[in-house]
C-alpha cells in the first residue's frame, strides 16, 4: 500500500526527464508564464490517495530575475491516515538559461524526514549543498523541478521519432541522478478532464524498492505547445496507479481537448 501512495510524491520526481542542449534564451519560447498552476490527483482504482500542485511565479534572487516554481505533493483521506505525505519542492531558475540557482527539497512522509538546500554555481560546474558541502557537477546541471520548466522550453519540440532516448542529468536527494525515458509515440489519453492529444514517454526506472521492472513508468505530455503533464501511471503487481491532471490556470496557450 505504501508503494501506492506515494505515487504523490513520485509525481514530482518523475516530471523531469530530459538533458539540457546548452544555455540558450528561452523567451522566444517560453511555454509558460508566471502565475500557472496545475493540479493533479493520485487514485488507486476508485481511491483517491493524494494530490499534488506545481505552480510558477516571477520572483528575485540576488538580484536577479527568476522563476520561483513550487510543487506540493500532500496524501488525503484513508492514505493520509496510514501513511502521511507532505513533500514541498522548491526552485529557483533563470528566466533566460532556465538553469537553477538555488533549490529546496522538503520531505515528510509517515516517520521520515528529509530537508535540504542547494546552490548552483553553472559557471564553476560545482554546487553547494546544506547537507554535504561543495561537489563538482556537469554542465548545466539541473534539479528536478528546474528541468521540468526546461523540458517544456526547449526539448519537448525535438522529439520526433518513436523510440529516442534521452537523458536528464539532475541533482536529487543529495546526489548526481541519471534518468532515461523513451518516446514511444502519439497517443489520445482519457484524463479526468476529458480527452487530449499526447506525446508518450516511458522512463526507465531502477527496479526495487518502489517498481518492479524498469518500464513501469508511463507519462503522457499534451501534445501542444504547453508541453504538461495529463498523466502518469505507474503499473504494479496488485494493479495501476495514476496521477491525473485535475485542474490547471493561467496556461500560455489553450488547452484543447478532442472528441
Amino acid at each position: 500500500m505504501n508503494r501506492s501512495i506515494k505515487i504523490v510524491s513520485l509525481l514530482i520526481m518523475l516530471i523531469g526527464f530530459i538533458k539540457p542542449i546548452g544555455s540558450q534564451n528561452l523567451n522566444n519560447k517560453v511555454a509558460f508564464v508566471s502565475g500557472e498552476s496545475l493540479k493533479y490527483v493520485a487514485h488507486f482504482g476508485l481511491i483517491n490517495a493524494g494530490t499534488a500542485a506545481l505552480i510558477v511565479k516571477d520572483s528575485v534572487y540576488l538580484g536577479k530575475k527568476v522563476f520561483h516554481a513550487k510543487a506540493y505533493a500532500h496524501t488525503i483521506g484513508l492514505a493520509d491516515k496510514l501513511y502521511k505525505v507532505r513533500d514541498v519542492y522548491e526552485s529557483l531558475f533563470d528566466t533566460i538559461s532556465g538553469l537553477p540557482y538555488f533549490s529546496i527539497r522538503n520531505i515528510k512522509e509517515g516517520g521520515y524526514k528529509y530537508y535540504n538546500e542547494v546552490q548552483f554555481f553553472h559557471s564553476d560546474k560545482k554546487l553547494i549543498s546544506k547537507r554535504s558541502g561543495e561537489k563538482s557537477v556537469p554542465e548545466n546541471i539541473l534539479d528536478m523541478l528546474s528541468a521540468f520548466y526546461y523540458m517544456r522550453n526547449a526539448v519537448f519540440d525535438k522529439v520526433k521519432k518513436v523510440g529516442d532516448s534521452v537523458i536528464l542529468d539532475t541533482y536529487f536527494a543529495d546526489e548526481l541522478f541519471p534518468l532515461k525515458m523513451r518516446y514511444v509515440g502519439d497517443e489520445k489519453v482519457k484524463t479526468k478532464l476529458g480527452k487530449f492529444n499526447a506525446m508518450k514517454f516511458s522512463p526507465v526506472v531502477e527496479p526495487g524498492r518502489v517498481f518492479d521492472s524498469e518500464d513501469d513508468v508511463t507519462i503522457w505530455i499534451s501534445k501542444d505547445k504547453n508541453y504538461i503533464p495529463l498523466q502518469i501511471r505507474i503499473d504494479l503487481i496488485i494493479g495501476s496507479v495514476k496521477c491525473d491532471l485535475i485542474e490547471y490556470k493561467g496556461l500560455k496557450y489553450n488547452l484543447v481537448q478532442i472528441d
